[in-house]
């Protein structure tokens, strides 16, 4: 019998950060994202990796 493994995540996402902004910046944030295939938590994730890379700060994580 052949058990299957399931694949290992590359880091575990375990912590929110919630932020205030207007409802309409949020729903074209949001638009912009889907029209560029990609996902508005993506992009927030990016931001604060570059962010911390500009400032020498080394972030623990990665996901693209």
């Amino acid at each position: 019998m052949t058990e299957k493994k399931k694949p290992k995540k590359k880091s575990l996402k375990d912590s929110q950060l919630i932020v205030r902004m207007t409802a309409s910046d949020r729903d074209s944030f949001v638009s912009l994202c889907d029209a560029l295939d990609t996902s508005a938590a993506r992009e927030i994730r990016r931001f604060i990796r570059d962010f911390l890379q500009q400032h020498d700060s080394e972030p623990t994580g990665h996901d693209t």
